[in-house]
Parts: structure tokens; C-alpha cells; sequence
């Protein structure tokens, strides 16, 4: 919606407030002009219904006021004498628009002594729950959301299962776009794996004010701007999403507004120089581990290294026992049920599993393996002698590909080589022409909301040719640690500032195996209650918390004891 269709909504509304109260007003012993007066009418009405003043502020904050309007009219009929539960149910269903009734009807008296409390258990159970989930989504829309790592994209820095607590208060709270959604869920309703908004209407961007600004190298969660799709793994026509209700993802931000990036040999280099990540940043690579008698999984996993596959060859396989192994298996190599040979994790394929299936299975050890190394790790596993060589993977051959940002011939960057690139800054100009235009049209057209045509070689924005284009927002490059199992600006571009959404604070909760089913869960007692950055090895403050709260629970407890 446009500024005016905003301005004649809200004046819509407030006329329609009108007619449907003032009537009310004036039997409350206020003026019925006082019904008009934007937001002074919501002050009257609190102190006619006898609410508290502040409760004024909730019905301008996105998506909690989609909660207060309806306490609103329960609240205004029950003031005027409509306690019965039809009363309720009418005035939510119309949409407060049964407010009409008792404002023109004669015998309508105002109760200015009206018990305030519920007078059932359930209508205070119901009074409970709404205002603690309105307390609830105040908490996750502006000021700390949870937040799973689902992938590995980040791994050793943080790992699949890591339950996180995400500020958005840091970088200041981005307030909802999508003006009706369901409350504390993200893009589907649970269970019934609906839509949870409408996609209109929809609300201008703002962000309140953070106390700082996103940094190079800082993790940070953001909205997903390439997001087209409904739920993921599920091919399906794409679909286009409001801001707020993309999918969020979790990356370094490996580059800022106004730097030059350039990635060389697997390395991100800044302003043409190598970048220096925090000492808590485990940056992973492909490796290839090389040993003639074969690399042993055995003596890799004795090693505490668990980021590699292993592969099986298979017996007496069948259809139900095949269907059997899904759990445990990524995929198959052969279909010869002869030679049938499966690839799994690190893990394998549990004995006791093959014992119940009656099947034979016998490990294959290839002489070359893939490993998912730091660069330091690298060196430990080549001094234990469990590989003769290791070897970085390091893709140097360039070719033409739409692969990767810009996603367009002839530009031929891949994963390990890439740029150098320019990353838009608010105020920033640059060229544009058919070299440079790949790079930037999607921040014109998608990001920025101008129309963008080309007639041959000549550019046109808004209708008017154009050889340069000055940006309106800042702009953010972000790249996982895992660098070859990482889907991120590399193969999708820029992350608009409109799209930051928090910064990881604190491992609240951690769980190992969290992908393989409940029976396989182990807490990583050592990561609960641990911080998102500062330096050195993350400590748990979970054995602090723990003692501070049953020493508590005792001072209570010894407390009522001496008072008894």
C-alpha cells in the first residue's frame, strides 16, 4: 500500500470509530467529539473501560495490536453491559463492528463500577494466555527470538542442534511488514501447514534505532533474500514472500558496505588484503586424505573427526530391508544387486541394525577420502599418521557458469575464486553499463523498486537512460564457515539491509544427533549457556546459573521453614 492508501485507511477507520462510539462516549460522561480525535480516542477509551493508558502504545505495534483490538471490543461491550458470552463472540466475529448495536441502543448504560476480574475460571485462564502470548511475541518480534541451527553451513562454530537466543535490539529490531499474521510462527501455521499471513496489506520497512552496527566477521541471522520457496526439500512452484516472511538464515558477514572482496584460492581477501577471522571462527574446507592401504573411518573417528562419509557394500539386499536402512544411509553408488554398494555417514551402519536384518555388510576403504578439515586440523590428522597426504580442494579452472552471483555468462567465479566485487554502501555510485549491470540489477529492480529495461546497449531506469546508479541502502556480503557445504552470497549475492534480522547472542540449548531421531539425542551439556562471540574457547555458564538457582530454591525453602 502506497502513503496515501495508508492516510485514507487510517482516516477510514478512525471515522468509523466514530460513528460506532461516540454515543458511548457521551454515556461515559465524555464529549462525543472526544471519539474522533486520533489516538487522544484511544487514550478516552482506555480510561473508560478502565484499562491502563499504556495499553494505547500495543495497538500501533505491528501484530500485537492484531491481539489488543479484540481485548478492545470485548472490553468496551462489557463496559457498556454486554457480559454475556454471545456478547464476546459476536463482537470478535464482526470485527468489533457489533459495537454499533449498544451505541445506538436507547437502554444502553455505561457501568463505571464494573468488576474488572473474570468471573469464571475459564474466562481467566483465557485472559492469561492472551496477554502471555502478547507478552510472548512483544519479546520475539523486537527483542530476543530462539533460533535453531538446522545445517552445517557454520559447523564447529556452531553446530547442527545449537539452540540460539538471536538479539534483535543489537542491530535494532526490524518491525513487521505483513500487517495480519499469525502470532509467534513464522511463514506456516503449524499442523494444518497453512500460510500464516496475508500477503496484503503490507507495512512500510522500519527499524528502530540498535546500539550497534553489523561488523565484519560478526554471525548474524538474516532473512533469506533468494527465498522463493513454500517448505524446503519440497520442488514446488515458487512463491514470492513479504520481507518478514522469508526463511531466515545464519552466516558470517565476511564483507560490509564499501568493501572490495575478493576471494582467492578458498580465501576472502578485503580491500586487497587477506582476511583475519576471530579466534572462535572455525573456517571448514574440502580436504582429500590419501592413504595406498586405504583411510581407515576407524582410526578417523578414534580421533574425534566425524565430518566424512563411508562407504558399504551390501548383501541379500531386498526392497524391505533396503527400506530398512533409509535412517542410515545418504544414498546408493550401485544398483547392482549384486554389487550393491551404499554411502553413509560417519557413523555407518549400526551392527545390531544389520544383525536384525540378516544382512552382510562390508566397509569399502578407498584410498583417497573426503575430509571436512580446518586448515589446522589438516595438519593434526597428517602428523597421525592415518593418511599419507592431505590435500586442500582448491577449484582454480574458471569456466563460463550461471552457478554463481551474478548467475549470468560470461562472469566465471566458483566457490574458491570469486570477485573481485564491490558491495553496495547507501550514497554509493557506480557505473552502469552491460559489464556491470549483471551485478546490480537485482538491487535496482527487486531490492531498490525501480523499473530496469534494456533497448541494446543502452540502460533505462524509471524511464530514463541511465550510465550510473547511486544505491539507497547499505548492502552486506555473507559466507558460512563450512566453505564447500555452504549456500550463501556466493551463489546468490548481496543481503539488503532491510533483510538483517539479529545477532546470535547465546547457545542457550544444545543437542547432538538432533537430525537423527529422539532416540539418538545426546546434550552437549558443555555448549548450554555458552556466548555467540567474544574470544578464546566458549565456556557454559549453565553450572553458575545452576547453582545460583538451587541455592536459591534452598534460601526459599529454609526461609518458609522458619517461618513455620
Amino acid at each position: 500500500m502506497t502513503a496515501s492508501e495508508w492516510l485514507l485507511f487510517i482516516l477510514a477507520i478512525q471515522v468509523l470509530h466514530f460513528l460506532g462510539t461516540f454515543r458511548l462516549y457521551q454515556k461515559a460522561g465524555r464529549k462525543s467529539w472526544e471519539a474522533l480525535v486520533p489516538v487522544y480516542n484511544a487514550i478516552v477509551l482506555m480510561q473508560i473501560i478502565r484499562r491502563p493508558k499504556w495499553w494505547v502504545i500495543l495497538l500501533f505495534v505491528p501484530i500485537v495490536n492484531l491481539m489488543m483490538f479484540p481485548v478492545i471490543w470485548v472490553e468496551t461491550l462489557r463496559s457498556f453491559g454486554r457480559n454475556r458470552s454471545i456478547d464476546t463472540v459476536l463482537g470478535i466475529l464482526t470485527l468489533g463492528l457489533y459495537i454499533f448495536i449498544p451505541n445506538f441502543d436507547s437502554k444502553t448504560t455505561y457501568d463505571k463500577d464494573r468488576d474488572l476480574n473474570s468471573k469464571t475460571w475459564f474466562g481467566e485462564w483465557i485472559s492469561a494466555m492472551l496477554f502471555a502470548i502478547i507478552a510472548a511475541t512483544l519479546v520475539h518480534s523486537y527483542f530476543i527470538q530462539p533460533y535453531i541451527i538446522p545445517t552445517g553451513s557454520l559447523e564447529k562454530t556452531l553446530l547442527i542442534g545449537d539452540f540460539l537466543f538471536v538479539s534483535k535490539a543489537h542491530y535494532g529490531a526490524r518491525t513487521p511488514t505483513s500487517a495480519v499474521s499469525f502470532p509467534m510462527v513464522h511463514d506456516t501455521i503449524p499442523i494444518i501447514k497453512k500460510r500464516s499471513y496475508l500477503k496484503k496489506p503490507q507495512l512500510p520497512y522500519f527499524r528502530l534505532p540498535g546500539f550497534q552496527d553489523v561488523k565484519r566477521n560478526d554471525i548474524v541471522v538474516f532473512s533469506w533474500p533468494a527465498d522463493t520457496v513454500r517448505r524446503f526439500f519440497v520442488r514446488e512452484k515458487g512463491v514470492q514472500k513479504p520481507i518478514d516472511k522469508k526463511s531466515n538464515y545464519v552466516k558470517r558477514c565476511v564483507g560490509t558496505p564499501g568493501d572490495s572482496l575478493e576471494i582467492i584460492n578458498g580465501f576472502v581477501h578485503i580491500n586487497g588484503e587477506k582476511s583475519i577471522l576471530p579466534d572462535r571462527a572455525k573456517t571448514q574446507y574440502t580436504h582429500y586424505g590419501y592413504n595406498s592401504k586405504g583411510v581407515s573411518s576407524r582410526k578417523l573417528l578414534n580421533a574425534g573427526y566425524k565430518d566424512f562419509t563411508r562407504k558399504y557394500r551390501i548383501e541379500n539386499i531386498t526392497q524391505e530391508r533396503y527400506n530398512a536402512l533409509q535412517p542410515y544411509i545418504l544414498g546408493r553408488l550401485s544398483d547392482d544387486i549384486n554389487n550393491f554398494i551404499v554411502i553413509t555417514p560417519s557413523a555407518g551402519i549400526p551392527p545390531k541394525v544389520l544383525g536384525e536384518l540378516r544382512l552382510s555388510a562390508k566397509e569399502l576403504l578407498d584410498a583417497k577420502k573426503d575430509l571436512t578439515l580446518t586448515i589446522a586440523e589438516a595438519k593434526e590428522i597428517l602428523n597421525t599418521g592415518i593418511v599419507d597426504s592431505i590435500v586442500q580442494k582448491v577449484t582454480r579452472t574458471k569456466r563460463a557458469n550461471t552457478n554463481f552471483f551474478p548467475n549470468t555468462i560470461p562472469y566465471d567465479w566458483n566457490e574458491d575464486n570469486f570477485g573481485p566485487i564491490l558491495i553496495p554502501k547507501a550514497g554509493m555510485t557506480v557505473e552502469i553499463n552491460e559489464t556491470t549491470l549483471p551485478l546490480y540489477k537485482k538491487i535496482i529492480r527487486v531490492y531498490e523498486k525501480n523499473e530496469l529495461t534494456k533497448e541494446g546497449s543502452t540502460i533505462f531506469i524509471n524511464g530514463k537512460e541511465a550510465t550510473n546508479y547511486t544505491f539507497q541502502q547499505d548492502y552486506y556480503w555473507m559466507m558460512g564457515d563450512n566453505r564447500h557445504r555452504s549456500e550463501d552470497s556466493r551463489y546468490w549475492g548481496y543481503v539488503p539491509e532491510n533483510h538483517i534480522l539479529g545477532k546470535p547472542v547465546l547457545v542457550w540449548f544444545s543437542i547432538d544427533g538432533i537430525n537423527d531421531g529422539i532416540k539418538n539425542w545426546r546434550i552437549r551439556w558443555d555448549r548450554i549457556m555458552t556466548t555467540v562471540g567474544g574470544e578464546g574457547e566458549p565456556i557454559s555458564f549453565f553450572p553458575y546459573v545452576l547453582a545460583i538457582f538451587l541455592g536459591w530454591q534452598g534460601w526459599v525453602y529454609f526461609r518458609k521453614r522458619k517461618k513455620a
